[in-house]
């Protein structure tokens, strides 16, 4: 999309069904809402996925971002929760061995719980939003930057130009995802999901969200890593003796880079805290964990090639002091 020199970009991390405090942080930044459509005259939001699941406000949140797409003040990339929402919600076609594309288990059906809860009674509003889903891109290439959900994997990406001529899945390319090991597999895998290697035979993890994994997730950024420390890229870090173990000759050739060379890229995905600054000077991690009571962060960018930990900017989501029955809160009211 051309541009003129004075516009920028605000890109802006995993949403998750805080409706609220996506309002107070558009127009902390000089949004305003015309028409019911948050705007600004000078700059355009770019969403980075995951508007959904998890949030108390996912079909308020749906429709402020989708407004704002269709009337030109936001762009957007797919998070995986649009896509698993695709999948979990897809009949798989006749000749399978499963009855829809995301089988419907107790893991799965309880991260999409309550998005279906709030859609309830909107059964025609939820199927127009999955019929959205595919309208958005899986990455976007917006002059000198970049923006993917999880993993910027120029490889995939190109073979993936390539198939699908341009940024976009269908049902065919979701319907083939399916397979894991396949071509779409590994595309939405990676992209939307991002890196990860798998720790040694009889090693596993708990996280904080109660799942045991025999994976990690890893940078796909990382220089001359030696050690899973060098590479781990995970809200729950690995215990100090898994941490220290080196990395095979055969798990180095796994490891993505991305040289210093590259146009800046933007991710969420990953469950951040702290203050929020760049990974490397091209590469941004914006998702800071809003729905858990973290920050809403987004990235002003404007025509640096260099990105600075001065352009980020962020609401902050307190815990309510009163109980609640709800595991999240968007605990911005208005």
């Amino acid at each position: 999309m051309k541009r003129s020199a004075s516009r920028g970009y605000d890109i802006i991390g995993d949403i998750h069904g805080c409706a609220h405090t996506l309002a107070a942080l558009l127009e902390q930044m000089g949004y305003q809402k015309i028409n019911g459509i948050y705007q600004h005259k000078r700059r355009q939001a770019v969403f980075i996925g995951d508007i959904i699941d998890r949030g108390p406000r996912i079909r308020e949140s749906l429709h402020m971002v989708r407004d704002m797409v269709e009337h030109g003040s936001a762009q957007i990339t797919m998070g995986n929760h649009e896509y698993n929402a695709l999948g979990y919600c897809t009949r798989a076609r006749p000749g399978s061995n499963r009855k829809f594309l995301r089988e419907h288990n107790p893991r799965h059906d309880r991260l999409i719980r309550e998005t279906l809860e709030q859609f309830e009674h909107h059964p025609h509003e939820w199927n127009e939003f999955l019929e959205w889903f595919y309208t958005l891109p899986l990455f976007l290439e917006i002059e000198h930057f970049r923006v993917v959900h999880a993993c910027w994997d120029h490889r995939l990406i190109e073979q993936f130009k390539k198939v699908q001529g341009g940024n976009l899945i269908d049902e065919d390319f979701l319907q083939a995802s399916a397979a894991l090991d396949s071509f779409a597999g590994r595309v939405m895998d990676r992209l939307l999901r991002g890196t990860d290697l798998r720790l040694p035979e009889g090693l596993s993890i708990k996280g904080r969200d109660g799942f045991t994994r025999h994976f990690f997730r890893t940078k796909f950024w990382a220089e001359n890593p030696q050690t899973y420390a060098d590479v781990v890229f995970q809200p729950d870090p690995l215990p100090e003796d898994i941490a220290n173990h080196p990395l095979s000759e055969a798990e180095k050739k796994k490891i993505l880079s991305y040289p210093l060379s590259e146009p800046p890229v933007f991710v969420g995905h990953y469950w951040r805290d702290g203050r929020p600054a760049p990974l490397k000077p091209n590469v941004a991690c914006i998702d800071y964990s809003a729905v858990k009571y973290g920050r809403l962060v987004a990235y002003r960018m404007d025509d640096e090639r260099q990105l600075s930990a001065d352009k980020f900017v962020w609401v902050n989501v307190p815990r309510p002091e009163l109980p609640s029955n709800s595991q999240t809160e968007d605990s911005l009211t208005r």
